[in-house]
């Protein structure tokens, strides 16, 4: 016996969490029943239905992807626009852990494996996502501190950068290069952290997310994972 939001997130469908809303919206059904209770068990013979379409288990498949700009962080986009999903020749129903916006460029993962995608998601497990952003203008201590410290976006989300480093200044441009290290991924967080200390982000890449890094792909190249890579990001969750 398991519980029904692990068994949807191993079909391949959508992450743990988006499995919790759906149970809870009341999109989910055991043997032609809607359940609506998170704790539920469920055993290997059971039928399990989300939005009316019956699960199944798929292969599990792992990439990471050198997103490029002007391509958006989903699996299918109402205005025809191409998405990171496009880039991946598979039938697999694989999705983006996590997203990056459409003009942020560098490491996204893609995956079916739900449990994976909700290790690296969750702030608990405190991953490392490390963006380069170029600024207008020429940061000072005083404003590192203050991203270090905390910042209030969204009108009530405190979040933190867990590390800030000034890597280039160009005083012809009043333009500069920050590395900021965050664990929280939320919609636009690193533009809206430099916006409330004064700065408007330029381009934004995200050069590592966990253990994962670009090396020698160039944008628009994505490459498998392999096994070692899959078993340290499941390590992650067995220390917690």
């Amino acid at each position: 016996m398991e519980r029904l939001q692990k068994r949807i997130a191993e079909s391949g469908i959508t992450s743990r969490r988006k499995a919790e809303e759906l149970i809870i919206n009341g999109k989910v059904k055991v043997n032609g029943q809607i359940v609506t209770e998170l704790g539920t068990k469920v055993s290997k013979k059971d039928q399990i239905e989300v939005n009316n379409q019956l699960i199944t288990k798929e292969n599990k498949e792992y990439y990471l992807l050198n997103k490029p700009r002007g391509v958006v962080t989903t699996t299918k986009d109402e205005k025809e626009r191409k998405t990171v999903v496009d880039f991946i020749p598979t039938n697999a129903r694989i999705y983006p852990v996590g997203r990056l916006d459409y003009d942020t460029t560098g490491v996204l993962l893609l995956t079916n494996d739900g449990e994976f995608a909700n290790i690296l998601m969750h702030p608990n497990n405190e991953i490392d996502k490390v963006y380069m952003a170029k600024l207008n203008g020429i940061i000072k201590g005083e404003q590192i501190n203050q991203l270090k410290n905390g910042v209030v976006i969204d009108e009530e989300v405190t979040v933190r950068a867990s590390k800030v480093k000034l890597k280039k200044t160009d005083p012809k441009t009043n333009t500069c290069m920050v590395q900021i290290t965050i664990h929280e991924g939320k919609n636009h967080q690193v533009k809206k952290m430099f916006e409330k200390v004064g700065f408007e982000v330029l381009k934004l890449k995200r050069e590592k997310e966990g253990i994962f890094d670009l090396k020698d792909l160039q944008s628009g190249e994505f490459r498998k994972l392999t096994p070692k890579e899959i078993s340290r990001v499941y390590s992650l969750a067995k220390n917690k």
